[in-house]
């Protein structure tokens, strides 16, 4: 599975609004400075964010971009679906067939259960995390995520929120 850079730097735009919180809005520059990245890059971003409703512009002198639901209630799932695409999504075989027009494999193909399943649980995981949970620290979020995969309890979301907000 690759990241690309679009849904790299935009889940990296969207945290550090959630490091501002909710109330405060943070402009371009602001975002750029902070994430390294070029402004004209963090404007096209934050428009396919506010496209997306995952943000919010303020206008005014404290103007810039806000979080459009507070950090708990976003999903990288939700993230991931505005910024990019599934890693195995409905026209992969259409999009993967050499050169042929169709796949040599469309009628019986033993890898896409492989693929179907491998992006079922990514999207569990993805879907079960949220910005407010990217908030804690790395071994945090690592040891977090171990719960998935070991079935534990770790994934409960109120287990999650109630362990950052007791920070």
């Amino acid at each position: 599975m690759k990241v690309s850079a679009q849904e790299e730097y935009g889940l990296r735009c969207l945290m550090q609004m959630a490091r501002n919180g909710v109330e405060g809005s943070l402009s371009i520059p602001e975002i750029s400075r902070a994430e390294g990245l070029s402004a004209p890059n963090v404007a096209k971003l934050m428009r396919v964010l506010r496209l997306g409703g995952l943000v919010s512009s303020v206008r005014g002198q404290e103007g810039g971009y806000v979080l459009a639901r507070p950090p708990e209630n976003i999903t990288l799932d939700q993230v991931l679906e505005v910024l990019g695409e599934p890693l195995f999504g409905s026209r992969f075989c259409e999009q993967h067939t050499g050169v042929e027009r169709a796949c040599a494999h469309r009628r019986d193909c033993s890898m896409r259960p492989v693929w179907i399943s491998l992006q079922r649980r990514v999207n569990d995981v993805l879907a079960r995390t949220s910005l407010r949970d990217l908030l804690r620290e790395e071994e945090e979020v690592a040891e977090w995520i171990s719960g998935f995969e070991s079935g534990g309890s770790h994934g409960d979301r109120n287990i999650v929120t109630s362990t950052v907000s007791d920070r």
